[in-house]
């Protein structure tokens, strides 16, 4: 990896990032300091953390499961952590503070993660069957979800169908700043466990023979992406293909060592969703468009050309 393309690289997010607080209509009169410091930067924070949060989680697991397909989108984790703060604020909403909803995400983004490493683990899943597997959880995962917001009373349908399209707007920096020490756990988790995964992208047999303990880093990489997808979910909602699609554009304008596709996932995760924000806000400026809506419409056709990329390599 050529340090110029590094140093570009950088510098394009961070630009991204910079530029987009002053995205939207001119800051004029009295209230242009109270938008740009309450509003618009808090935004951009939440969007960079949440962003760098599911993007270091997706590359991670297309690591540990040996797809290129597998994200926390794709395999259900987002679709488990959604369901697990939904039924805290449908059941429960009293109990919904930010510490709950981050419990309540990672306990729904475990339980699906654990199904799918042990499938994936046994080996008699193949690649295509572990997606079909994920995108099964997930459609069970939005039925259970429909269900429950069918007997919530109007109140608690009007707020859950507000957070599960997905949105980082919010006043202030009390979300962002706690969000911040989750993010940083879960992503510095992932990049210390990078050796590792690099071993293990040679094969389970090659890094068992160095040392590897497959089961401990499993697990390790396993409760770290879904601390990243529960903190990303519990205070920003299920915004999908993030994690899909940054990791695919890293490795396509990089081309990094394995080792440090998490931390640069992370980063152009951040610029990313702080961009589609940004182009949501400017899409619709009289109202607001939540950016789960934008992330989705470009993760579609980006999970279809992916298969259709990966089934044209696979030998007929």
């Amino acid at each position: 990896m050529r340090a110029r393309s590094l140093l570009l690289f950088g510098l394009c997010c961070a630009g991204l990032i910079a530029a987009a607080p002053w995205a939207g209509p001119a800051l004029e009169g009295d209230n242009a300091r109270f938008i740009l410091t309450s509003l618009r930067l808090p935004r951009v924070a939440l969007a960079a953390l949440a962003g760098g949060s599911l993007a270091a989680a997706g590359a991670a697991f297309q690591i540990l499961l040996q797809n290129p397909l597998a994200s926390p989108s794709t395999i259900g984790t987002t679709a488990g952590a959604a369901l697990g703060a939904l039924t805290l604020l449908v059941v429960a909403p009293a109990a919904a503070s930010p510490t709950g909803l981050v419990v309540a995400a990672f306990a729904g983004a475990a339980a699906v993660s654990t199904a799918i490493t042990a499938a994936a683990a046994s080996r008699r899943l193949r690649a295509g069957d572990l997606i079909l597997a994920g995108v099964a959880l997930t459609v069970a995962a939005g039925a259970v979800a429909t269900g429950m917001q069918l007997r919530a009373d109007a109140a608690a349908t009007v707020a859950a169908v507000r957070w599960s399209l997905g949105s980082v707007a919010t006043v202030g920096m009390a979300k962002p700043a706690a969000l911040a020490p989750i993010a940083a756990v879960a992503i510095g988790w992932l990049t210390l466990r990078g050796r590792a995964l690099q071993t293990l992208a040679a094969g389970p047999e090659r890094a068992a023979s160095q040392g590897v303990d497959l089961v401990r880093l499993r697990v390790e990489v396993l409760a770290a992406g879904s601390l990243a997808v529960a903190g990303a979910v519990a205070f920003a909602g299920p915004i999908a293909f993030v994690c899909l699609i940054v990791p695919h554009l890293v490795r396509l304008t990089l081309h990094p060592p394995v080792r440090w596709l998490a931390p640069l996932s992370a980063l152009g995760g951040a610029a990313f969703l702080v961009a589609a924000d940004a182009g949501a806000r400017l899409l619709l400026p009289e109202r607001e468009l939540p950016v789960g809506v934008v992330t989705a419409a470009l993760g579609a056709p980006a999970l279809i050309l992916l298969l259709w990329r990966n089934r044209s390599r696979q030998p007929h």
